[in-house]
Parts: C-alpha cells; structure tokens; sequence
C-alpha cells in the first residue's frame, strides 16, 4: 500500500442525497424565431448591402444554441444579398492555432456545411490603433478584410474581473476578434484595468471597423436562451450594460454559502473561460472578482471531451485525479495562461491516482475535528445545478429552503473497481 492510501484509507465520504435547486426558468421557446424579428429591426440586417462581404464572428464557449444562432443570422445576411463567412473570434482558445480554433467551432455544431457558409480562420492580425496607455489594438485579418462585421456572444458576468461591462459583445470585439496577440495585449496589464481596456479597445475597433450589430445572448440559470436582441454598434454599450444586470439576476448558485469539500465531476473551455465558473466555486484566479461559497476544498475529476485537452482552471482546485492530468494538453493550457498572464489556474492540482482518493484527500484537509460531518457538495459542472448532490450532514439545511426539494433517501457513492465514480 503506497503512503497515500494509507493516509486516506480509513477517511470516510459522507452518505449524500440528491436534491434540487430552484431557478426561474423563464426560457425562449424557439430562440430562433425571436432572433428572425430582432433581425428585422432597423440597424440590423437592413445595414447589410447586396454584394457585401460579412465576417461572422462566433466564439468558443458553450453558448446555449450557437449553432442554431449563428445559421439563422448567416441566412438572413444572405436574404440580403450579403456574402457571409465565418470568423472564429476566441482570442487564444483552440491551443491558438488555426486549425485548433476551426476544431473548436466544429466541436460547437457550426462547421461550413451545417452553416452553409465558409469557415475563414487564421491568427493572423492585422494591428489598427494604440490605446493612451500604449497597449496596440489589434483585430483578425480576415475580418479587417470584411465589407461588414457581425459578432455573436452570451453577455454575462466575467470570472475575473468587475465593471459595467464585463464578458459579452465588446470583450468578444476587442479580446476575440484581436486572437491571440489582440487576448495578450488586453490582458498585458492585469485584470486590474480590464474593466477599462476591454470598452476602450473594442471602442476603438467599432469606431475603425465595419462592425454593424452585435447578437447577444442571456441565458437562465439552467443553461438555457431566455434573451436575444439584435444590438446596433451604435447601441452596444449602453445595451450590454442592460443585459449584463439581467444576466447576473438569471445567474445560477450553489444554494449553501460554506462548504467544506465541493467535487466537480467536470472542466472545460466549453463550460467556463476557467474550466468552471468562479461566479458559481467562489474560487476566484484575480482578486478583482468576487461572490459565491466559502469553499475550504475543491476536487476536479475530470475533463470535457470538448475541451480537447486544455484544463485551463484545474489549479484553482486544491485536488484532482491522474485520469484528468493524462488528459491535459499542457501546451494548449499553458497557452491560456501565457496570453492571460494569470498562470496559476493552469498549474496541476495535487493529483491522486482516481475519484475516491481525491475525494477522501479533500475530506482529510477540509479543517473540521469529525470528519463524519462534512459539509459535500458534488456538481457535474458549473453549468448543471439544477440537480445536484449533498452530504446528509446539510440536509437539515436543505429542508428549510424555500428553493430545494429533496429527491432521493440518502445512499452511499458508488465507486468502481478503479475507484472512480460510477
């Protein structure tokens, strides 16, 4: 028996029941449809010119209809006789690559042949102005190349950073659309003075190039389009600051404010820039973000299949599993680093050899005198907390809460041959 398991061998996991967390649910019914009449109104489509070469920004992350999203805006350029392409805009992401970034578009559903439109990605940059305090701008060359500029993104509160505008259209102008030189420069100074860089460099790209609406998405606290409106560049600010109070109201939460072991069944670039979002751990890579639990612990099992290797945000937790290290693209989650300048997200946790050993080690450190009172909750990811699972020592707790129905009598983790969960 190695020392490790002799450590955590007699560290119990506590029993857990299944319970589920309460969100408006307010959700489009066909978000397509509701995309077509926002399309329609003047500042939109009508700004598209017959003959019109349009690069169609779309991004990496885990957009609730993406795909959907992005044909329908594609076939109402054409409609008006404009000839649309797409420009993967996702700053770094893709292992800051080309044909990464292409791949990363076809694990989302939006490939050439589903969009009916060519695919047009380089990392090429072409650079256009400097901000006052030095940092150059810079925007994709295909893009700069267009007659006409869409972008498409979710607005919603950022994972590392306050302000009035935080992650939505403008961060996808002027860090998507700059790739990975664009990503770098506006993160050169920190996330200290993102709040003022993201608006002032997506200003300066709004105001040299062709960009004509903005598509932005809000969705509820179960991943799903409860928003869509059509934003003409000259609305973009002040509307994404709109949305940006409506997104955070629809944000999800983990209903408990202390938790001594939180357990993450997955990361990913496709659930969160992080891997997880801090908004939902409280584990936070800056500190000029905050909100969510106390969490003493947090384990990661494992990684999205379509994050392709990058476990970007697995150094904020305290532990994970060697399936997840064996998994890890170093380069490609050392790139996220090296472009954020935030590394530690992408150090390795201290790795155990399966599920329960991390598990059992995040119990061992959580600082509490009887382990047989720890506090567990365990999520899929921080995108899934409609249902989740919690330790039977909150479940007194849980059933005093107006937003939590209990599912199940308490029942035991089930581990397999491996140790892993089944």
């Amino acid at each position: 028996m190695s020392i490790l398991n002799k450590l955590l061998e007699d560290i119990p996991v506590p029993q857990v029941v299944r319970i589920r967390q309460k969100f408006d649910g307010t959700k489009l019914e066909n978000p397509a449809e509701e995309l077509k009449r926002e399309l329609a109104k003047p500042g939109a489509v009508d700004t598209i010119k017959p003959g019109m070469k349009v690069a169609v920004a779309v991004g990496s992350r885990g957009v609730a209809n993406i795909d959907t999203l992005t044909k329908t805006t594609i076939d109402a350029i054409k409609e008006a006789g404009g000839e649309p392409f797409i420009v993967p805009c996702m700053g770094s992401h893709g292992g800051a690559t080309a044909e990464g970034q292409r791949d990363v578009l076809h694990h989302l559903g939006v490939t050439e042949e589903a969009m009916g439109a060519p695919i047009r990605s380089t990392m090429e940059v072409v650079k256009i102005d400097e901000l006052p305090n030095g940092l150059p701008v810079y925007v994709d060359k295909y893009a700069s190349e267009a007659d006409a500029i869409v972008v498409i993104n979710r607005v919603k509160p950022h994972t590392a950073f306050r302000g009035r505008i935080e992650s939505g259209i403008m961060k996808m102008i002027s860090i998507g659309l700059g790739k990975q030189k664009g990503a770098e420069a506006c993160h050169q100074l920190g996330f200290k003075y993102m709040a003022e860089n993201v608006p002032a460099m997506a200003r300066i790209m709004m105001g040299k190039l062709p960009i004509v609406f903005g598509v932005a998405v809000v969705e509820n606290a179960f991943d799903e389009t409860c928003i869509v409106e059509v934003l003409p560049a000259a609305d973009i600010e002040e509307r994404e600051m709109v949305l940006l109070e409506a997104a955070k109201a629809r944000l999800p939460k983990i209903l408990f404010d202390q938790i001594d072991v939180l357990v993450i069944d997955y990361i990913g670039k496709n659930i969160s820039g992080d891997g997880m979002d801090p908004n939902i751990t409280g584990r936070y890579p800056t500190p000029y973000a905050h909100g969510g639990p106390d969490v003493s612990k947090m384990v990661v099992l494992d990684l999205t299949h379509e994050t392709n290797g990058n476990a970007n945000g697995v150094g904020t937790a305290d532990f994970t599993t060697q399936r997840l290290v064996d998994k890890t693209d170093l380069p490609a989650t050392y790139a996220n680093g090296l472009t954020s300048t935030v590394c530690a997200p992408t150090k390795i946790a201290t790795t155990l050899a399966n599920d329960e050993l991390a598990i059992k080690a995040a119990v061992k450190t959580c600082n509490i005198l009887d382990y047989t009172k720890c506090r567990l909750v365990r999520i899929q990811d921080t995108l899934h907390l409609g249902e989740i699972e919690i330790s039977v020592n909150l479940l007194e707790e849980a059933k005093l809460h107006p937003d939590i129905e209990i599912l199940t009598e308490p029942y035991d983790l089930q581990f397999n041959a491996e140790g892993n969960l089944r």
